[in-house]
């Protein structure tokens, strides 16, 4: 059943006609996903750990953070992939062995380091990705994140030379987050090699141009959460102040 949904899941990151992962946060997320017709789910690790009561970062026990991809992965019945940042420090054995127990048959996996935010070494990430794939097999998905935009440095040299390390060591997909501009998008996913993720976030080309850009694969992130908490806060204020909040 893993390698199967992981086939599944797999096949969807199509060029020019992508998965699109509205990421979620817990169970009822991701069945409302589900029941709006996505044939995949996505966890957020922000998303995730602020509903925990933690910080994004992997400040979330990862016992904790894996119960709650569990969780997410009994509640619907089509592919589940975690973001699970950069491991939480587990060995990569013992990554895909806790991940896969979960019943997720995919991962988002960073090159930055949670306590800094400072870029790994691309060599050591790639040995991490290739040991992680020598692990898990077929049975896992890997969404390599290249987090060159994230950390202050937007170059796409580097970006793409991450990526193809990435690919090359057995990553199914390369996630340079944080990358916006069209020109930008069409040159990476030209120049990478692979199946490439973006993320929906404002200055971001819609869904239809980023299809149209050859994108395979579109996340966002902890956007959903975010919003959703605003308008809960609304309903809150509203009651607060005497007001019906329907």
């Amino acid at each position: 059943m893993t390698t199967d949904r992981a086939s599944v899941l797999r096949a969807l990151h199509v060029p020019g006609r992508p998965l699109v992962l509205p990421n979620v946060w817990d169970a009822a997320s991701a069945r409302a996903v589900r029941q709006a017709g996505f044939p995949a789910v996505a966890t957020s690790s922000a998303a995730v750990a602020r509903t925990l009561g933690h910080e994004d970062g992997e400040r979330t026990p990862v016992a904790e953070m894996l119960a709650a991809v569990a969780r997410v992965a009994a509640a619907v019945d089509v592919p589940v992939t975690a973001d699970f940042e950069r491991g939480y420090r587990l060995k990569p054995a013992e990554l895909a062995e806790r991940l896969l127990a979960t019943g997720a048959v995919g991962c988002n996996l960073e090159d930055s380091l949670p306590d800094t935010g400072e870029l790994a070494d691309p060599g050591e990430q790639a040995d991490f990705l290739a040991e992680v794939r020598a692990a898990a097999g077929p049975g896992l998905v890997i969404n390599a994140r290249v987090d060159v935009y994230l950390a202050g440095r937007p170059s796409r040299e580097e970006a793409v030379r991450r990526g193809r390390r990435y690919l090359e060591a057995g990553a199914d997909c390369v996630y340079p987050i944080g990358a916006t501009g069209e020109d930008e998008i069409r040159a990476l996913v030209s120049e990478l090699g692979g199946p490439v993720n973006v993320l929906s976030a404002p200055g971001v080309p819609p869904l239809g141009r980023l299809a149209e850009l050859g994108v395979a694969r579109v996340s966002f992130g902890s956007g959903l959460h975010q919003a959703t908490q605003a308008y809960t806060k609304g309903l809150l204020e509203a009651v607060a102040e005497g007001r019906g909040p329907y």
